[in-house]
Protein backbone atom coordinates (compact mmCIF):
# COMPACT_ATOMS: atom_id res chain seq x y z
CA UNK A 1 0.00 0.00 0.00
CA UNK A 2 2.75 2.41 0.01
CA UNK A 3 5.78 3.06 -1.95
CA UNK A 4 8.72 2.60 0.67
CA UNK A 5 9.83 1.29 3.90
CA UNK A 6 8.57 2.39 7.09
CA UNK A 7 11.96 2.86 8.11
CA UNK A 8 13.02 5.36 5.43
CA UNK A 9 12.04 8.88 7.45
CA UNK A 10 11.65 10.85 4.40
CA UNK A 11 9.37 8.99 2.56
CA UNK A 12 7.52 6.56 4.74
CA UNK A 13 4.17 8.63 3.65
CA UNK A 14 4.28 8.09 0.09
CA UNK A 15 1.49 5.77 -1.21
CA UNK A 16 0.90 5.07 -5.06
CA UNK A 17 -2.16 6.37 -7.19
CA UNK A 18 -3.40 2.78 -7.35
CA UNK A 19 -2.67 -0.73 -6.31
CA UNK A 20 -0.28 -2.25 -8.71
CA UNK A 21 -1.96 -5.77 -8.08
CA UNK A 22 -5.55 -5.07 -8.74
CA UNK A 23 -5.84 -1.41 -9.64
CA UNK A 24 -7.83 -0.37 -6.55
CA UNK A 25 -7.78 3.50 -6.31
CA UNK A 26 -6.47 4.58 -2.76
CA UNK A 27 -7.38 8.00 -2.67
CA UNK A 28 -11.72 7.23 -2.26
CA UNK A 29 -11.87 11.11 -2.14
CA UNK A 30 -10.64 14.19 -1.71
CA UNK A 31 -9.40 14.50 1.77
CA UNK A 32 -10.25 10.49 2.76
CA UNK A 33 -6.97 10.61 4.98
CA UNK A 34 -7.57 13.34 7.32
CA UNK A 35 -9.96 10.54 9.83
CA UNK A 36 -7.01 8.85 9.79
CA UNK A 37 -5.81 11.76 12.04
CA UNK A 38 -8.03 10.88 14.54
CA UNK A 39 -7.58 6.68 14.41
CA UNK A 40 -3.80 7.79 14.52
CA UNK A 41 -4.84 9.39 17.82
CA UNK A 42 -6.10 6.70 19.05
CA UNK A 43 -3.40 4.99 18.44
CA UNK A 44 -0.98 6.72 20.33
CA UNK A 45 -3.05 6.81 23.45
CA UNK A 46 -2.99 3.44 23.92
CA UNK A 47 0.93 3.41 23.24
CA UNK A 48 1.02 6.15 25.86
CA UNK A 49 -1.45 4.84 28.28
CA UNK A 50 1.03 1.11 27.92
CA UNK A 51 4.35 2.78 28.19
CA UNK A 52 2.76 4.20 31.32
CA UNK A 53 0.93 1.34 33.04
CA UNK A 54 4.33 -0.44 31.46
CA UNK A 55 6.37 1.85 33.80
CA UNK A 56 4.46 2.06 36.70
CA UNK A 57 4.33 -1.55 37.28
CA UNK A 58 7.88 -2.64 36.21
CA UNK A 59 9.83 -0.03 37.15
CA UNK A 60 8.40 0.58 40.34
CA UNK A 61 6.48 4.13 40.00
CA UNK A 62 9.67 6.15 38.30
CA UNK A 63 9.88 9.58 38.59
CA UNK A 64 7.68 12.23 36.19
CA UNK A 65 10.45 13.09 33.86
CA UNK A 66 10.84 8.86 32.93
CA UNK A 67 7.49 9.21 32.39
CA UNK A 68 7.56 12.05 29.81
CA UNK A 69 10.71 10.88 28.19
CA UNK A 70 9.83 6.99 27.79
CA UNK A 71 6.11 8.39 26.28
CA UNK A 72 7.65 11.01 24.01
CA UNK A 73 10.45 8.68 22.45
CA UNK A 74 7.90 5.48 22.02
CA UNK A 75 5.58 8.06 20.21
CA UNK A 76 8.07 9.55 18.08
CA UNK A 77 10.10 5.89 17.44
CA UNK A 78 6.59 4.74 16.61
CA UNK A 79 4.68 7.55 14.55
CA UNK A 80 5.82 5.86 10.65
CA UNK A 81 3.78 2.98 12.41
CA UNK A 82 1.20 4.82 14.12
CA UNK A 83 0.57 6.91 10.54
CA UNK A 84 0.13 3.87 8.44
CA UNK A 85 -1.64 1.52 10.30
CA UNK A 86 -4.29 4.53 10.54
CA UNK A 87 -4.19 5.24 6.97
CA UNK A 88 -4.76 1.15 6.56
CA UNK A 89 -7.45 0.83 9.23
CA UNK A 90 -9.26 3.98 7.53
CA UNK A 91 -9.17 2.02 4.19
CA UNK A 92 -10.71 -1.22 5.76
CA UNK A 93 -13.66 0.45 8.01
CA UNK A 94 -14.52 3.63 5.52
CA UNK A 95 -12.98 2.91 2.55
CA UNK A 96 -15.68 -0.35 1.61
CA UNK A 97 -11.83 -2.71 1.21
CA UNK A 98 -11.72 -6.29 2.40
CA UNK A 99 -9.03 -8.57 2.04
CA UNK A 100 -9.08 -10.70 -1.30
CA UNK A 101 -7.17 -14.09 -0.86
CA UNK A 102 -6.90 -13.86 -5.01
CA UNK A 103 -4.51 -11.37 -4.75
CA UNK A 104 -2.33 -12.93 -2.26
CA UNK A 105 1.17 -13.16 -2.51
CA UNK A 106 2.40 -16.98 -2.64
Amino acid sequence: MFSHSAFNLRKFDQMPENCPVCGFRYEVELGFYWGAMYMSYGLSVVVVFLVGVSLYFLANDPPTWVYLTAVAASVILLTPFLFRYARVLMLYFFGSVSFNPKYKKP
